[in-house]
């Protein structure tokens, strides 16, 4: 069983963004990213019937790896995402309200952030860790200017525009994680060719560390 905090995703930082999977899938899919080694999904609120997949991933891949949502945009998100056994709330904005809520049920927050007064706000709501939103127009160079002002410890996953081939510059740049959408899951993409994709993500992350 791993434990619900942001620090079980330390060993290897990955998270799947899994827009547009359908709970017909979500299973299938699940599977093939936890086998490559990722430790946490996300299934976007504006997915087709997202609650219901994650209730099927926690079913399935409990114990393994950290289930939750995306897209998470309002106090009654949180509230349903909690119920449907998420255990994660990731947003793409940083929504003092969300972060509280989504702590009062026990959940991890990653909020969204672009600025440093939007990463302190966060982090003063109680925030886990953050979310850089969209991580391509920062840019590496912008990700080390802002962490410079921010809590030597504070994880930052970077969202957006990164590849296996531009891993290692966020990583000197000071990027904790990563949140990988549509360079591992397209809605229709099977299971295969999803845990090949997923396993190129964890061979790009070794490299960096190396």
């Amino acid at each position: 069983m791993i434990e619900v905090t942001v620090a079980t995703l330390d060993p290897l930082p990955l998270i799947a963004i899994l827009r547009g999977l359908v709970p017909e899938d979500a299973v299938e899919i699940g599977e093939a990213i936890a086998h490559a080694g990722f430790l946490c999904l996300e299934v976007p609120l504006n997915s087709p019937r997202p609650l219901e997949s994650i209730a099927l991933l926690r079913k399935a891949l409990d114990g393994r790896v950290l289930v939750g949502a995306g897209t998470v945009l309002s106090v009654e998100q949180v509230h349903q995402v909690a119920d449907a056994g998420g255990q994660l709330c990731i947003s793409p904005n940083t929504n003092v309200d969300v972060i509280t809520a989504a702590k009062s049920r026990g959940l991890i927050s990653i909020p969204g952030f672009f600025t440093p007064s939007e990463a302190f706000l966060a982090l003063t709501a109680g925030a886990d860790a953050l979310k850089l939103f969209p991580a391509e127009v920062a840019g590496p160079n912008g990700l080390r200017a802002i962490r410079a002002v921010l809590p030597a410890d504070l994880r930052i996953y970077a969202v957006g525009g990164v590849s296996p081939d531009n891993l290692a510059d966020w990583q000197r740049a000071g990027a904790a994680g990563f949140g990988i959408g549509s360079s591992i899951f397209k809605p229709g993409q099977d299971a295969h060719e999803t845990g090949l994709k997923a396993t190129s993500f964890v061979a790009a992350l070794d490299r960096g560390r190396g």
